[in-house]
């Protein structure tokens, strides 16, 4: 192939691989300015309006590992094809759901094709550019993918309020269509370095993260002291051992384990659990407050609102290519603490009758600390690993981050009806302050991984060492050893390993 035809063929895989970060980024937040609508037209309780949210959100994280796999085994774009496919489809009952029971169960199926996607767009870009344009790339996936989380509010919004609820889902269908038929045509098939599926891995990592996940989504209703939670939290911690006991001993490893002994690889994945913690438990109240607590209709709660998420689209891209200069570490720090920041500062603002103009700046401030810490953190990821392990590794990140959301909404929630409740706009911005503050917290507490994030050098160096050293993590035989992004990434290796 030539080199224009290269480099053709890479422009539409960054075209197609980031409709598909878009459309499963819109739909975790897309249902959150949907949020009131749905308690009156389904009757749903606040555990139900969690549920619309976590019910996706449950099914991303478990099977995002296994997405990730499947995609190694059957081929990328096969598996691309088909989770678009399956995500379509859900996307369809969802819209057709005339219950909330119908839609949960709906939901939990679009987050099953959610799951297969996102990885894999991830593996695909990293695959089809070379490594110093790679950061470059990721900088412009997670603007389109920041752009899902921005547009989620205002284009929930003002469907609610021109159309009615179920084009929220809708409109999820041609776009599903469309992204099917050209990624047919358009992208490279490609596999990666362990050709065998691992039953037993996927089997373990799915049950574990389901019981993880289980106990705060029931939390709310059944209290975090109940036999129900602390049971499901322990059945996920023994699960999580036996899977790393089956990993250590497996012939082709699901997930290599030696790769969380890498500053760059382990400390990130922690960084994007504390964000989504934050990020998620925080749409699911602010998307709440303009509507319940401020009076808005649902387009004007989306306006207002993209102040805050229209910022990862602007700033992303520029710290994915600024991470290429810098490093990823001092953007992951300066993101937690903006984040952090921004949040609490809402909490200290929000009351009732409160001006617009008063949130502006909090929101604001909170969408650049967004913007910053998430290029930067799947930089940080797939830059720690060889490319063809870009999925494996972007799987692993991406399901703490769905585990971390998660948590997010259960703990926020329950800070919320602690200290407040539905039954007046005051007692809404009540339960809403001492919510808020937790995320600000979690988000700063997250700056102490950042922190022991390895530097720009530190981590070229380590990404070096690794290679040289052929520790038991190293990619199966015949696979690059090279790291898939440009700041943290070591020079391209021999298959002996040798720069």
């Amino acid at each position: 192939m030539s080199v224009p035809q290269t480099q053709q063929r890479a422009g539409w895989t960054l075209v197609l691989g980031s409709i598909g970060a878009f459309v499963a980024s819109l739909d975790v937040v897309v249902v959150s300015t949907a949020l009131p609508t749905l308690r009156g037209s389904l009757g749903a309780s606040l555990s139900d309006l969690e549920w619309t949210i976590n019910a996706y959100n449950l099914a991303f994280a478990c099977l995002m590992l296994t997405g990730a796999a499947l995609g190694d085994r059957f081929g990328r774009r096969r598996m691309y094809v088909l989770g678009m496919g399956l995500f379509t489809a859900a996307s369809a009952a969802c819209a057709l759901s005339d219950s909330v029971n119908g839609l949960i169960v709906a939901r939990i199926v679009q987050g099953a094709g959610a799951a297969v996607i996102l990885p894999l767009t991830l593996t695909l870009i990293s695959n089809a550019f070379p490594v110093e344009k790679r950061g470059a790339a990721i900088g412009v996936w997670g603007g389109i993918t920041g752009l899902g989380v921005a547009a989620g509010p205002i284009v929930g919004g003002a469907i609610i309020q021109g159309i009615s609820w179920q084009w929220i889902f809708w409109i999820n269908v041609p776009v599903g269509v469309v992204t099917i038929v050209l990624s047919r045509l358009l992208l490279t098939e490609s596999r990666g370095p362990r050709p065998q599926l691992d039953p037993i891995a996927v089997v373990l990592v799915l049950a574990a993260l389901f019981a993880l996940t289980w106990a705060p989504v029931r939390a709310p209703s059944a209290g975090w002291a109940s036999g129900e939670v602390i049971g499901s939290l322990g059945a996920g911690v023994v699960l999580l051992a036996g899977f790393v006991w089956w990993e250590r001993r497996a012939p082709t490893p699901m997930l290599p384990l030696g790769y969380f002994k890498r500053r760059a690889f382990s400390t990130a994945n922690v960084v994007v659990f504390f964000q989504a913690v934050s990020l998620i438990g925080s749409l699911f109240m602010i998307a709440q407050l303009f509507q319940t607590g401020l009076g808005y209709d649902p387009l004007q709660a989306g306006l207002r609102i993209l102040v805050w998420t229209a910022m990862p689209m602007l700033v992303a891209p520029v710290a994915g290519v600024m991470s290429d200069r810098f490093g990823n570490k001092p953007f992951m720090v300066a993101g937690l603490l903006l984040q952090g920041g921004g949040l609490g500062w809402l909490a200290a603002v929000t009351e009732p009758g409160v001006s617009y103009g008063r949130l502006v700046m909090p929101l604001v401030i909170a969408g650049i600390g967004i913007s910053l810490c998430f290029p930067t953190v799947a930089n940080a990821v797939v830059a720690s690993v060889p490319v063809e392990d870009a999925g494996v590794a972007a799987g692993a990140n991406t399901a703490l981050r769905e585990l971390g959301g998660v948590f997010g909404v259960a703990i926020l929630a329950a800070v919320f009806a602690a200290h407040g409740d539905y039954s007046s706009p005051g007692r809404f911005i009540d339960g809403f302050k001492a919510a808020e503050v937790v995320a600000a917290v979690v988000a700063v507490t997250g700056v102490a991984a950042g922190l022991l994030a390895p530097g720009r050098r530190a981590a070229r160096a380590e990404a070096a060492a690794w290679m040289v050293s052929g520790q038991d993590d190293a990619p199966a035989e015949g696979s690059v050893a090279v790291g898939a992004g440009v700041s943290d990434s070591a020079p391209a290796a021999g298959p002996g390993g040798a720069a």
